[in-house]
């Protein structure tokens, strides 16, 4: 419940923040903004329900309620893997291609990356959640997790299921592994062209921005990789729910922490809008 509250604050006002200062409208915040609020998304589809029934005694969900859980946590996780590469992307063409950096990051590219990001993550959110809902479940109906995860869920299906499990390797692989390996290149050129910037100033400013995306997606991707693309055989629920606490649950809570404390323009648009909403009440 903490972490819950304060992943919430921290997310809900990241968004906030960004949209009220005019020095943060570029399209590096604007992406932030959008990963703010994913993560706020993101742990509000399986925390919730957790806190309710451990307050309640309970440990059960309805038909229709684990359909919703599902299309909205796998359509937060496509979606912020997107987000990421975005973000990644930005940041390779603000330092590698300065000159182009406005033609090739416009307000109309920075839309199109956003809207292309949440599409996406939708409908692939939608034909997984469409078809887990769709096989019979003749044995147990006690999924062994703390939320509706399809991976937990396949091994309750009276049906040979190894043609979706494929499937969800495939689907896996195009919105985290692709991602992930574009977002490495690009940092890879990034670290190059930092490491041979002239200006310490500089070079100081561009590694503490990058080190700061990096260490976001290490967070993100490690835990989610490493549980979906191992095959049923090398995985343990224990194993499975305890790295879902990381991504489920600490990463929306650490991620706006790690872009305020690390970052002087975020930490002065806090203060500027601070300073606004004070001197509004005198």
């Amino acid at each position: 419940m903490v972490v819950f509250v304060l992943a919430s604050v921290g997310n809900s006002g990241m968004t906030a923040l960004i949209l009220l200062d005019p020095r943060l409208h570029t399209p590096m915040y604007f992406l932030l903004s959008q990963l703010s609020l994913m993560d706020l998304l993101y742990i509000s589809s399986t925390v919730p329900k957790m806190v309710s029934n451990f307050l309640l005694g309970q440990n059960g969900i309805s038909f229709l309620g684990c359909g919703v859980q599902m299309f909205f946590f796998l359509t937060m996780a496509g979606s912020e893997g997107l987000i990421l590469a975005s973000m990644a992307y930005d940041r390779f063409m603000a330092i590698c291609h300065p000159l182009h950096y406005p033609i090739r990051m416009s307000k109309v590219t920075c839309v199109k990356m956003i809207l292309g990001s949440w599409t996406l993550g939708s409908i692939n959110s939608l034909a997984h959640t469409v078809y887990a809902l769709h096989l019979p479940y003749c044995r147990s109906r006690a999924i062994n997790h703390f939320f509706c995860d399809v991976p937990a869920m396949l091994p309750l299906a009276c049906v040979d299921t190894w043609v979706y499990e494929y499937m969800v390797f495939v689907s896996t692989s195009l919105f985290l592994l692709v991602p992930f390996l574009g977002i490495t290149a690009s940092y890879g050129r990034v670290l190059f062209a930092v490491f041979h910037m002239r200006s310490k100033e500089g070079r100081r400013k561009a590694f503490t921005t990058c080190s700061t995306h990096l260490t976001v997606v290490t967070f993100y991707y490690t835990p989610f990789v490493y549980t979906y693309l191992r095959p049923r055989s090398l995985r343990s629920p224990a194993e499975d729910k305890n790295l879902a606490v990381f991504y489920t649950i600490l990463t929306p809570m650490l991620n706006p922490i790690i872009y305020s404390l690390r970052n002087k323009e975020v930490l002065g648009a806090l203060g500027r809008v601070c300073g606004m909403f004070s001197s509004r009440k005198t």
